[in-house]
């Protein structure tokens, strides 16, 4: 396991395993459990090893239940659960995951897009979090996308995306909301953001960030 976690992320393992024995569910492994693995190691050395080679070394495994604060009643969702099957099996592209990335204070923030099928992920410059403006932000970047590579949106319950039926008229872009407290529901998303920590850390201050 040591071996594996130095080459590949948890998620690589998971499908690696599934690749390599499509015929033996039964040795399926996921990513969740070699997670659970790594941080029941007892505290010591071998947990610092393991720890070690995460991509984001972190020592402990959120509680995914707390992940989100309760942020409102958004008007008119549309709940993940009435998502056609074709995005959930992930068999054509043009269907994303979106949230915002937290700056300094809570004052700004960076909006995130990645496409559930081929993973390419688009960063968002915000002038502000309110619904009006990421409203706004989200429909330009969109719009500069291909009308059959912009066909849904799964996004979490944040109420900068009240405005989620007017980015629908205008880039005919159908918006999803995941269930309250389920952040795995946009799980590439969710990684993504992770990720892209490393280059913005907490505390950045996204009004200082140029497009360069």
């Amino acid at each position: 396991m040591k071996k594996l976690v130095e080459d590949y992320s948890p998620e690589q393992i998971s499908k690696t395993f599934k690749i390599e024995y499509a015929d033996e569910p039964l040795k399926w492994i996921s990513h969740e459990t070699i997670y659970k693995y790594i941080y029941a190691t007892p505290k010591g050395d071998l947990r610092k090893v393991f720890a070690h080679h995460l991509r984001r070394k972190s020592r402990s495994r959120k509680d995914r239940s707390q992940a989100h604060e309760q942020r409102g009643r958004i008007i008119d969702a549309v709940s993940i659960s009435n998502r056609p099957e074709k995005i959930n099996n992930r068999s054509v592209p043009g269907h994303w995951e979106g949230d915002l990335i937290i700056g300094k204070n809570h004052k700004s923030a960076l909006g995130t897009l990645v496409e559930r099928k081929t993973r390419l992920v688009i960063l968002v410059p915000l002038k502000g979090k309110d619904a009006k403006t990421v409203r706004e932000s989200f429909v330009d970047v969109f719009q500069e996308i291909e009308p059959d590579m912009r066909l849904s949106m799964t996004y979490d319950r944040g109420l900068e995306m009240a405005e989620h039926k007017e980015l629908t008229k205008q880039t005919r872009v159908k918006v999803y909301f995941e269930d309250p407290y389920s952040p795995w529901q946009r799980g590439t998303n969710e990684n993504t953001n992770g990720l892209i920590r490393q280059y913005f850390p907490k505390g950045t201050d996204f009004t200082k960030v140029t497009m360069e």
